[in-house]
Formats: structure tokens, sequence, C-alpha cells
């Protein structure tokens, strides 16, 4: 089939999906990746951030066509706030735009487009209005669960402004999961939940999970190590503006670090991703190394003693814990950010949860014995499990009206959510 021949399919998502360099973005390039290897893609997107915006043209072999539309920040953090006016979550007119929507009106009528995969809740608004569209919504997690979260661990205003949006993007997510033809969850975890916060969807609701890149994230030889020779360096790495992540490193090196230095004088946490925030930048001492952007984050994984993930609040799956597992290292992971990941505690990684026990394991699988089996361990559980090619192509089967693979799909997340309400 050659492009002319393909059907056409139109892609939104709410942050251009290159380059893959975090949570969503990563998800989101290799989904439209797959896409183009089977339909012609109109891509509409978002630019949040001026460094992204000389990747455009890194989009042009995947795309038919682009709508690639600027957002600043504080402009729609502004015009979210008519959301307390209208009773809609924030998040909708944060991401509402009526260029893009005059685009996908022109593009749904001119390509005669009939399929289209949506990214996330706040780009659902955009095909609301085309009842003989098939859409598949990614969620990709449960949003509206984050909020709630976000609620209990910030005093008020926070906190009602947190809850609110937790209700009502939770109402936006189930009307467009009861409006379209499947909601996808990177996780079963995600999915049962969901399907228990929006019974009347459970029957569209399918889990496809990530895939890492292994051939990229794989230990090479000829790349040398970014640390000191007399360091034993245990590494973080994520988007450093990003709330988990910063409560994450803030809580290791004030409730961990301490306890490790006691036990070994070489150590060195290093804080790897880009847009540290204020008060990771603070942390920056003798024993904590804040990197900010780095040109390529192999190294740092490769030549750490660990690799650690402290999340106390995690969402879906963790691209970090993967990509590092991939590389052959061993992770420590907290209990919190293990959803989704198919490994076995003790074997493929570590879970440890306070203080105490996150020393402990991190001791323990810094001897090298012990860390060089895990990984071994490790990069084979996610070669076996994490293809991105094998687990995507769910979305073509769920693009086609094929009732007898959804109702298997559908099957089988039930009997999931049976076996875990007998538990």
């Amino acid at each position: 089939m050659t492009a002319r021949t393909m059907e056409p399919l139109l892609f939104l998502v709410h942050r251009i999906p290159f380059p893959p360099n975090k949570g969503d973005k990563i998800r989101s390039h290799h989904l439209l990746r797959y896409l183009a290897a089977h339909y012609r893609v109109h891509l509409g997107t978002f630019i949040d951030s001026p460094a992204d915006a000389g990747h455009l043209h890194a989009l042009d072999d995947l795309c038919a066509s682009q709508c690639v539309t600027s957002l600043h920040p504080r402009a729609a953090t502004l015009r979210s706030v008519s959301g307390f006016m209208t009773g809609e979550p924030l998040t909708r007119p944060y991401y509402r735009n009526n260029r893009l929507q005059r685009w996908v009106d022109t593009t749904i009528a001119e390509k005669t487009i009939r399929k289209a995969v949506v990214f996330s809740a706040a780009m659902a608004q955009y095909v609301e209005r085309f009842p003989d569209l098939r859409v598949v919504l990614d969620l990709v997690d449960v949003d509206s669960a984050k909020w709630a979260e976000y609620a209990e661990r910030h005093a008020w205003p926070r906190s009602f402004v947190y809850r609110r949006e937790a209700a009502k993007l939770l109402a936006a997510e189930r009307s467009a999961a009861a409006r379209f033809a499947a909601t996808v969850l990177v996780t079963r975890g995600e999915a049962e939940l969901f399907a228990r916060k929006a019974p009347e969807c459970t029957g569209r609701v399918h889990v496809i999970e990530n895939g890492v890149d292994t051939n990229h994230f794989a230990p090479s030889d000829d790349r040398p190590s970014p640390y000191a020779a007399d360091e034993a360096a245990i590494v973080f790495t994520g988007a450093m503006d990003y709330w988990p992540n910063v409560d994450a490193v803030t809580w290791f090196v004030r409730e961990v670090l301490p306890r490790l230095t006691r036990q070994r004088l070489d150590i060195c946490f290093y804080i790897v991703g880009m847009n540290p925030a204020n008060n990771v930048r603070a942390l920056a001492g003798p024993r904590v190394i804040v990197t900010g952007t780095v040109p390529d984050v192999r190294p740092y994984l490769q030549h750490a003693a660990a690799v650690v993930a402290p999340l106390r609040l995690a969402r879906g799956i963790q691209n970090k814990i993967l990509e590092a597992m991939a590389m052959s290292k061993a992770v420590v992971v907290s209990s919190a950010a293990t959803s989704g990941v198919t490994a076995e505690p003790g074997v493929d990684f570590e879970t440890a949860d306070d203080a105490e026990e996150f020393c402990s394991k991190v001791l323990t699988v810094m001897r090298s014995e012990v860390g060089l089996a895990m990984g071994r361990n490790a990069r084979a559980r996610i070669v076996a499990d994490y293809n991105w090619t094998r687990n995507l192509s769910e979305f073509k089967k769920l693009l086609e009206p094929m009732p007898r693979i959804q109702a298997g799909l559908a099957r089988s997340l039930d009997t999931s959510l049976d076996t875990t309400a007998r538990r």
C-alpha cells in the first residue's frame, strides 16, 4: 500500500510528539510513528516550549499535513480560569484554540476523514461535533485521579482547585469515553480504575501498554562515563518541573541520602532532567548534582551504581523505570511507581517505600554481583514485554469496526475487574 492509497486519519495531541524526551511525548511519538505506517496522518497539536519549535520538520515525513499551534502557558492559564464560570474542567479552555478547531473542521471535510486518534481528554473537544467519526481516545492515565491525589497533598486554596478539577475532569473523561468508539489506558490498573469510575463505559475501555526502544536504550562499550572515577552515582531521571518528580527527589535528598552517605562516603546523587524547578536547584550540593538538560541520558544510566524512582505519587507507567531497566540497570522504585510494570520484584527490580528500606535496598543493589544480575534480568524482561510495534498494533484493531475483537478485549478487562473485586 502506497502513501496515496492509505486511509486518512486525524491525530490530535496536546503537545508536539517530538522529541520523545518526557513521558507523554514518548508515547505520542511512538504512536505517531505506528499510525504513519498504516494511515495518511493529519496531525493537530500544540507547541508549549520554544525549544520544541525547531523540531517541526522532524515530523514532515510522518504526516500528510500538520496544524501546529503555539500555546503560551501563561496566557493559557489565564484562559483556563473561564472554566470556573462555564463549569468546565480548567484543562479544556487551557487547550481551546479557534485556529486548531477550524483546521480540524476543514481537514475532516476536505480529506473525507472517518477515523481519529485523540491523545488526552483535553483534545476530545475538537471532535465532539462529529458523531460519525470513529474516535479512539488515548487517555493514557486517569488524569482526574492525579488531580485528586494532588488535592490530598496540598493545602487550601490549591486543594480546592485540584479537587474541583478532579471532579470536573472525571465528568469530561466519562462523557468522552461514552461518546467515542474506544478509550485506551496505558496499564491494566489504570483501565480498571477508570472502569470503576465510569461503569457505563466498561465495554469500551482497553489496555495498550507502552514499549521501549531497546536498540536505543542498550548498554554500549563506546559510551564514556559522565562521573568522576571516585564517585558511586545514584541517579534519578525525569522532567524536573513535574511536581511528582520534584517531590520524589526532595524526599530522597532529605530522608534517604543522609542514611546512604553515612554508609558510603563515595555516594553522589544525580538529578538528571530538563527544566529543574527552583526548589530542585536548591538541593544541589557536594553530594547532590542537578544537571538540567543533558544531550543524552544513556551515559548517566549506564554508568550509575544504582537508579532510583522514589515517587510518592505516580500514575500509569513510568518510562524512566523501563528505560533504566532496558539499560541493564538495577532499579529501586517505590511501590506507587510499579503499577503496570510486568516484572518481578526482587528479581528484575527492587521496591522500597520508607527511608530505611530505600537505603537498604540501594546499598544492596550497589554490590556489583547483585546489581549486574538484576540488570541482566531487567533488560531481558523489557525486551520480552515492551515492544512498541506489538503493543501499539491494538490501536489499528480498535480503529476498525470489528465487534468480535472489541468484545474479546472488553471481556478480558471485565474478567480482570471481577478478579480484583474478589480479592
